[in-house]
């Protein structure tokens, strides 16, 4: 039997112990596996959606770092639908590039943005199977399919080849519920800790270890577990509040409808010349 530690919700992780600098391996293990690159974090860049007081976002928990390439990367934790979500991802990521550059700056200088949304929601009327879905602009010529590509020297002042998708902002989408549970590669790991806020003994990938000791339950003090549990409960009552008012919305618009079907039927049937009190009997409907 596999055995398992259990261990804090990613998003309460994100806020309150992956922005010291002493647990940057935690995160610079989740991004190697999902980029399949090694990545090293060099600083976290705090933003304006990222409030210090946690329990004014329970919704949507993010956290901004720069690694080694320069690049910026938002990790956003989406508990909750939201319609407008990949417009506001755009916005977010169009927001960071318009804040990296100054009037007059050289526009090379601007930085790559990539964008990881942990999604514990589902999208309306999705038919959507995978479990991670990734996003980049790139250009090919319409006759020749070939991509595009560029020369630009390099800090040696070498000419090296570009793609428009180093460039261009970079999405990732991953919904954790897809997940089934089928472990095959380093990501699966971790998407496995997403799911289940828990790691198992048999787990390999980088620095997923760290991630197990350094957010166990076990290791918070009284004043923190009860923190945590709190918001725990927030979330729940969060979740029951949103579900109820899908629901009565959803009763709301069925009797809504079931109005206006009939109202149409008495109107066709007044047409046809039946008489009022008929179709009364059979609508409902009266005319006034």
């Amino acid at each position: 039997m596999i055995t398992e530690n259990t261990l804090i919700r990613f998003d309460w992780a994100i806020k309150k112990i992956l922005r010291n600098k002493a647990n940057f391996d935690v995160l610079e293990g989740f991004l190697t596996a999902l980029l399949k690159e090694d990545i090293t974090i060099i600083e976290i860049l705090e933003s304006e959606s990222n409030p210090s007081d946690f329990a004014k976002k329970i919704n949507r928990v993010d956290i901004l770092v720069k690694d080694s390439q320069s690049r910026k990367i938002i990790i956003e934790v989406q508990n909750h639908r939201e319609s407008g979500y990949l417009e506001r991802i755009l916005w977010g990521a169009s927001k960071l590039l318009a804040d990296d550059l100054a009037i007059g700056d050289d526009y090379r200088n601007i930085s790559k943005v990539i964008s990881i949304s942990i999604l514990y929601f589902e999208f309306d009327n999705s038919d959507n199977s995978d479990y991670v879905y990734h996003g980049v602009t790139d250009f090919q010529g319409i006759h020749t399919k070939k991509p595009f590509t560029f020369q630009r020297k390099n800090e040696e002042k070498k000419l090296t080849t570009w793609h428009a998708k180093e460039i261009f902002p970079e999405y990732y989408l991953i919904h954790v519920e897809h997940f089934q549970d089928v472990i095959t590669t380093d990501l699966d790991e971790w998407i496995y800790m997403l799911k289940h806020t828990s790691i198992r003994k048999d787990f390999k990938s980088k620095n997923i270890t760290q991630a197990g000791e350094k957010l166990t339950l076990l290791k918070m003090t009284p004043a923190e577990r009860q923190k945590y549990e709190k918001y725990v409960m927030n979330m729940v009552v969060e979740r029951d509040v949103l579900q109820t008012a899908r629901t009565e919305g959803r009763v709301e618009g069925r009797a809504e409808g079931e109005i206006n079907a009939k109202l149409e039927m008495a109107q066709k049937m007044r047409l046809q010349g039946i008489d009022i009190q008929t179709i009364a009997d059979i609508t409902g409907h009266t005319f006034k």
